[in-house]
């Protein structure tokens, strides 16, 4: 890959390392949040199509047409670690002044569960290579994806690295995308496995998380479609972006679409939780004005 690898690239070879998961039978009710492996017909007519996500109504559907099983595919286990010295679990107190609390083990959980897959938090682990080693080892038994974000401001992502060059077949690439960074992938352990590291900054990890690890698991899952839905929006805010990357701004996209609004202070963690869209600002971009029409990733709508 090149010195500084796109995100199609990066992703083209994340999906090269998972596939769906096998699919079996399973009883209605426990279907449900599932992912229908084949086509269902009653007769001659398709009622429900393979990949689609089964939600109450497609199991009231199967219930009329008398199934009890639905063949599915199941939720994939992900294991979610981070690593590093300084991190202090949420409700302890910060006794250092390089101390901070472990956020991105708690943020991708929460993220992975949304997306339909099971999810294993594992605590900090401390800056130990034979114990990150181990750690790693005891998890593959029930993963089927794992994800490993580092701290922020030390060595973490060298430790990584070391640790999982010696289970497998690990890649390294400085990815394309401001404020992000390197990551890792590749597959560890009997089974190849697919892991991938993400940013410890927790902005970084998530978008990386939504761009990289969220179609991984739909991959898994069978889904039909593995993206966000994107659109084209007027811009409300110009906005600035570093050249030669690709940027993902924070926003509100209106309700009827039309229009996005770039949230401020892109530094603060808290436009990860009011953002209901990300701005795509490409590699050649560097500033936009009020009123371009601008690429729009949209995230899930929140109501209250």
């Amino acid at each position: 890959m090149s010195e500084h690898t796109r995100v199609d690239e990066f992703l083209t070879s994340l999906l090269a390392i998972c596939k769906p998961l096998d699919s079996f039978e399973m009883p209605l009710l426990d279907a449900h949040g599932a992912t229908l492996a084949a086509d269902i017909h009653a007769g001659d007519r398709l009622v429900l199509r393979e990949g689609t996500r089964i939600r109450s109504t497609q199991i009231g559907l199967a219930a009329s047409i008398g199934r009890d099983h639905l063949p599915t595919r199941p939720h994939p286990r992900v294991v979610v670690l981070s690593a590093g010295p300084d991190l202090v679990e949420p409700g302890q107190a910060l006794k250092n002044a390089s101390d901070e609390y472990e956020t991105n083990s708690w943020l991708l959980t929460t993220a992975v569960r949304e997306v339909g897959a099971v999810a294993y938090r594992v605590h900090s682990i401390p800056d130990n290579e034979e114990q990150l080693q181990k750690v790693i080892e005891d998890q593959l038994v029930r993963a089927d994806l794992i994800i490993i974000s580092g701290e922020r401001h030390d060595d973490s992502f060298d430790l990584i690295t070391r640790t999982l060059s010696g289970l497998g077949q690990i890649t390294t690439v400085d990815m394309a995308i401001e404020a992000s960074g390197r990551h890792n992938f590749g597959t560890i352990g009997p089974d190849k496995t697919p892991v991938v590291t993400l940013p410890g900054d927790p902005i970084a990890a998530y978008i990386s998380f939504e761009l990289f690890v969220r179609p991984m698991i739909r991959t898994m899952l069978g889904a039909a479609t593995i993206h966000r839905p994107s659109v084209k929006a007027a811009l409300e805010k110009p906005i600035a972006s570093e050249p030669g990357v690709r940027s993902y701004i924070r926003a509100i996209l209106s309700d009827d679409g039309k229009s996005v609004v770039p949230l401020e202070n892109q530094d603060e963690q808290s436009t990860l939780s009011d953002a209901n869209a990300f701005i795509a600002v490409s590699e050649g971009e560097t500033s936009l004005k009020t009123g371009d029409q601008v690429t729009v990733v949209v995230l899930e709508r929140r109501y209250i």
